[in-house]
């Protein structure tokens, strides 16, 4: 059984530590957890004790623990060290060397995979001071899980926002099993340390929406936030692929691992793609606009009688349309894999589009609101549909169709489908590696 060593920072989001715990332990992993004094305030040690099984650290001078150098085999015991909540303290001190408490004395010991968890204000995340550690760490081999934008404990909104528990577990177990970038400090190469499953193969990933302007304010655009392609992209990255990732607009980190390209609308989209060919396997991910505005205005359209009746006759245009081109291209990739984001006869629809584009594979993910929309004969509501709903969420519920028919992946989270989805990769482009 592989082990963590989970170290608790002293944040507000320590209160998620035992559900984080069950979630880790969920999928088959010992937890041993290691409180900072701040956690302390926080959660309980007797509740971590509780849920993971096993004694909770929290005293570099405890003399039976330090006798035996306590913190050394502390840091040795475990197969993964995870800190969560990850505060700006604690990221500065790992920075820094500092080792003057067990947390920091232990992250300084340990020889294994570190991944952090931040949490904090989102002042704090952006300031110079911490953008700066979070630099340092990824150099020196720390992996870093989030953190996620929205509401805070302290009332302001934005990036800071530890992610959760669900999917911090998801990416431990992912890194543990080699499809996630995770490494130890001493190690300068992310790849050396995943699974090679997918070492020596170029997979192009796109992800995001594209926003298609009107004017320098204005522009058509959809719901996608980018977290699933993002997901797919580290983990096919972390199987030791050689990933590129074509980020429409999205408010995500690039993810480790990755060269991460950065555009706005479809025609750049399309560019970016195309520069980047060939590729082994390309995974069409983004929600690209299937319109645009005919023409852009230089300057902003105003709310006037005249304005208002031009923003109400926008003439649109057609959009390159990315995937049907990769599908036709003397370029196309080995493994060509699109997505169809569908409400409603979702399996007919992807069929179809199988067929259209001439991909591999469709994956077909279901995004209407949950309880309003037609299920796939026309009839009732749809029980496929995620609850909170999949556009900006967290969960997701795909099937794969190919020519062989579907795979329903079932609901789970973005990382997990991710992983899911990097895993069938990797089988089908070993077994027509030689074809």
């Amino acid at each position: 059984m592989q082990r963590v060593l989970l170290i608790i920072g002293g944040g507000i989001a320590a209160y998620k530590a035992p559900e984080l715990v069950r979630q880790l332990t969920a999928r088959g992993l010992a937890v041993r957890c290691l409180l900072t004094a701040a956690a302390e305030q926080f959660v309980s040690p007797l509740s971590l004790a509780s849920v993971s099984g096993d004694k909770v650290y929290d005293n570099l001078f405890d003399l039976t623990d330090e006798t035996e150098m306590g913190h050394i085999q502390l840091s040795r015991d475990a197969d993964m060290v995870l800190v969560a909540p990850a505060t700006a303290d604690l990221m500065a001190k790992a920075a820094q060397g500092t080792a003057n408490d067990l947390a920091s004395t232990t992250l300084l010991a340990t020889d294994k995979p570190v991944m952090m968890a931040p949490a904090m204000n989102v002042r704090m995340w952006t300031h110079a001071a911490t953008q700066r550690n979070l630099a340092q760490l990824q150099n020196d081999g720390i992996g870093f899980i989030g953190p996620d934008e929205g509401d805070m404990a302290c009332g302001e909104f934005g990036p800071g926002r530890m992610s959760e528990p669900a999917d911090i577990a998801a990416q431990v177990h992912a890194a543990l099993s080699g499809t996630i970038a995770a490494k130890p400090a001493e190690q300068s190469d992310t790849k050396n340390n995943a699974s090679a499953r997918l070492r020596g193969q170029k997979i192009l990933v796109t992800a995001g929406p594209t926003h298609e302007p009107i004017d320098p304010i204005r522009y058509l655009a959809n719901r996608s936030s980018g977290k699933q392609g993002y997901a797919i992209a580290s983990a096919l990255a972390a199987l030791g692929a050689d990933v590129v990732l074509v980020s429409g607009p999205t408010a995500l980190n690039d993810p480790m691992g990755c060269t991460t390209v950065r555009v706005e609308t479809a025609r750049e989209m399309q560019a970016a793609v195309e520069a980047h060919l060939p590729a082994d396997a390309a995974v069409m991910c983004a929600a690209v606009a299937d319109w645009r505005p005919a023409q852009c205005d230089t300057q902003k359209i105003k709310k006037s009688e005249a304005g208002t009746e031009q923003l109400g006759r926008i003439e649109l245009v057609e959009n390159p349309d990315i995937l049907a081109g990769l599908g036709a291209s003397k370029e196309k990739p080995r493994l060509l894999v699109g997505f169809a984001a569908e409400t409603h006869n979702v399996e007919k629809y992807a069929v179809d589009k199988l067929a259209r584009k001439n991909c591999d594979w469709i994956i077909a993910n279901n995004v209407a609101i949950p309880d309003s929309g037609p299920n796939s004969d026309g009839n009732g509501t749809d029980t496929n549909t995620v609850a909170g709903g999949v556009m900006g969420g967290d969960e997701n519920h795909v099937v794969l169709v190919s020519a062989d028919g579907a795979d329903d992946f079932g609901a789970m989270s973005k990382q997990e489908t991710a992983q899911k989805l990097a895993d069938k990769m990797a089988d089908y482009l070993h077994a027509t590696q030689d074809k």
